[in-house]
């Protein structure tokens, strides 16, 4: 029997026992942009045998050692996003943009005194956006999918005894109730029965069986997606000049994330005998987080033109807090009524852990004295380590399996140049990502192109920087039920400035 509930205040705060976190939540804190400097992006980040760079302490943390004097970078940058995204008969076409400070840090140079073999130290502090989560598309068209399909997979198996309230218990309390006792999945049974969008195969309590008061046919599917927030790092970095000719360096890192998403989706039919004809189904989830990860590398002049570095980046643990809530509105043009089920509850999940995979990046770099250089850096990183933790509960382990078996190794190459003409330095870059899926699909490959210019007055620098990237992805609208999938041709595009201080 359900325990009978009685809310005292407007929301309610339920730990949900089923897990709503799936792959796509993984990989989204998983991948990282490219972001730093004006110099760092003009050049497409292939830093990684270079140093010199406020940003390039993020590639190898041996770079700090290469300054030759302490310095200071602060970087703004303007992003615009186009999403054009085709659903089934419809094309629509969104954009975004976004103002904000992407780094800001201090490298402070150390030099050794005597005969010491060590002949510089540095010590570095780095804030940098790693991902930025400001997006939005609406995927709208006629299809012969259903929401009704996301509510009947939760409620097959869920007791009628469970969707009922009883004679004193509330909408909120109930679906309160089920969340705290039940899980994620009766909950979402319950939003349907409630909206008259599935009914149960006999009046029995001990019903478990159920199906749609939809009528097949065609289903007009307008799905929107907004969301904002980002993924920050800051980098507490140490490092070493030997000899004047090998660069060691460490990095701990603090993580942070900040996400919120809202989708609205709606949904209208004219078939048939359906007694329910229009849906509106409106999820919300906010997300912080917190983490840590460690960064080990090195850089080796072999010649006074040339040199090799390498990095070990280890996985990032994050804690990860969430909130969520729902509503749902239904009508009919059979009764001409509307149902609205808005439970006045906010989803508490419990804490939980994500280890995002490591990374490995390799480096080579051409230094041509004063006049220019060309640098390459090579990253490989295996998506399918990415684990929900504790990995030995029931749902995460659901989840750690697909993420395994759907995510794969990926490799990224990074090619960098720059010719100084005087005080001037023009720059460019290119970049390519491979895709993390095994299937290709859900997401491209990713290519970025980049230019930039700075000038020197000495102290003082001044950058400047363009940078474009493409790739497509494959979004399903859901995870469960209605799958239908989503394809969006992404093209960020960004002007980053950043301003560089002697110290």
């Amino acid at each position: 029997m359900k325990k009978i509930l009685t809310l005292t205040t407007l929301a309610f705060l339920c730990f949900c026992n089923l897990n709503a976190q799936d792959i796509t939540d993984a990989f989204r804190y998983s991948n990282t942009d490219l972001k730093g400097t004006a110099r760092f992006q003009a050049m497409s980040g292939a830093f990684g045998a270079l140093g010199g760079d406020i940003s390039a302490i993020g590639i190898n943390p041996a770079s700090s050692a290469v300054f030759l004097n302490s310095a200071a970078t602060l970087t703004f940058s303007d992003a615009s996003k186009e999403n054009t995204t085709s659903y089934f008969n419809g094309i629509t076409n969104s954009e975004n943009d976004d103002f904000n400070l992407n780094q800001a840090g201090v490298a402070l140079i150390f030099n050794s005194n005597g005969d010491s073999e060590f002949t510089k130290f540095s010590f570095g502090v780095n804030y940098s956006e790693e991902n930025n989560f400001e997006d939005a598309f609406r995927a709208d068209g006629t299809s012969n999918s259903s929401i009704d399909s996301y509510f009947l997979n939760y409620a097959q198996g869920i007791p009628l005894d469970l969707l009922i309230p009883y004679d004193d218990e509330t909408i909120d309390g109930l679906y309160s109730y089920l969340g705290e006792n039940e899980g994620f999945g009766a909950q979402q049974a319950f939003l349907g029965y409630q909206g008259y969008i599935i009914e149960p195969e006999s009046e029995d309590l001990d019903n478990t069986s159920y199906y749609s008061l939809l009528s097949p046919g065609q289903f007009q599917n307008d799905y929107n997606y907004i969301s904002t927030g980002l993924n920050g790092k800051i980098s507490f970095n140490f490092a070493a000049e030997f000899q004047r000719k090998l660069y060691l360096g460490v990095n701990l890192n603090s993580h942070f994330i900040n996400y919120d998403r809202t989708t609205r989706y709606f949904e209208r039919n004219i078939n048939s005998g359906s007694e329910t004809n229009e849906i509106s189904f409106i999820n919300s989830l906010s997300t912080n987080g917190d983490g840590f990860s460690a960064q080990i590398g090195g850089i080796y002049k072999i010649t006074d033109q040339f040199r090799i570095g390498a990095t070990y980046d280890s996985p990032t643990w994050y804690n990860i807090r969430e909130e969520a809530t729902q509503s749902l509105r239904t009508y009919s043009d059979l009764y001409d009524d509307s149902v609205i089920v808005n439970p006045d509850v906010v989803n508490v999940y419990p804490e939980y852990t994500l280890r995002t995979p490591g990374k490995i990046t390799g480096s080579a770099a051409i230094v041509l004295g004063g006049q220019g250089l060309i640098s390459v850096d090579y990253s490989y990183k295996d998506f399918s380590n990415t684990e929900f933790q504790p990995a030995d509960d029931a749902e995460f382990m659901v989840q750690n399996n697909i993420i395994s078996e759907t995510l794969k190794a990926a490799s990224s190459v990074k090619i960098g140049g720059e010719y100084r003409i005087n005080n001037w330095s023009l720059r460019g870059g290119y970049r390519y990502d491979e895709s993390p899926y095994q299937d290709g699909v859900t997401m491209s490959d990713l290519d970025g192109y980049s230019a930039g210019i700075g000038y020197s007055f000495g102290a003082f620098k001044i950058d400047a920087a363009y940078t474009n990237t493409q790739y497509s992805e494959s979004i399903a609208l859901y995870q469960v039920g209605l799958t239908n999938r989503a394809t969006i041709d992404r093209e960020f595009s960004s002007l980053v400035f950043s301003l560089s201080f002697g110290l």
